[in-house]
């Protein structure tokens, strides 16, 4: 049950981050500032959201890279804003949460497209994140 509740408030913590990252990648408003305007609102931002945020923020440039080379033909820039933040935040648990199984990243990736995103969006988050799972586990091993 406690692993329920866990997952159920990362779940929504993602969420968050995937929305506060895209309002950033849109507006160019800092994070910093719209944390402040989330916490105004009523939304104070989960301690899990900040961490994905953080570890986005710090490199979305080489996240962008794996996903463009993961992406066949299309590179990260030319991706809907939304879909391009779910994929960073998934690239960035896959590859910096290790606590984190990776199919647990992959689906609740592919959930958030199902749930805000075009039709198409699922299956290409789904792709993309699949490649790069398999990539890193080859480098790993």
């Amino acid at each position: 049950m406690a692993a329920q509740a866990k997952e159920g408030g990362r779940r929504a913590a993602r969420r968050q981050a995937v929305f506060l990252l895209y309002q950033h990648d849109v507006t160019g408003i800092g994070l910093e500032e719209l944390e402040r305007n989330a916490e105004r609102d009523g939304t104070p931002v989960d301690p899990f959201a900040r961490g994905l945020m953080e570890g986005v923020a710090a490199d979305p440039t080489g996240l962008d890279e794996l996903i463009t080379a993961a992406a066949e033909g299309w590179t990260a820039d030319r991706l809907a804003p939304l879909e391009r933040n779910i994929l960073r935040v998934a690239v960035h648990e896959i590859l910096d949460w290790p606590d984190i199984p990776t199919a647990v990243s992959i689906n609740e990736a592919v959930d958030l497209a199902k749930r805000y995103c075009q039709t198409e969006a699922p299956g290409l988050v789904n792709g993309i994140l699949g490649r790069i799972a398999a990539d890193e586990h080859e480098v790993a091993s």
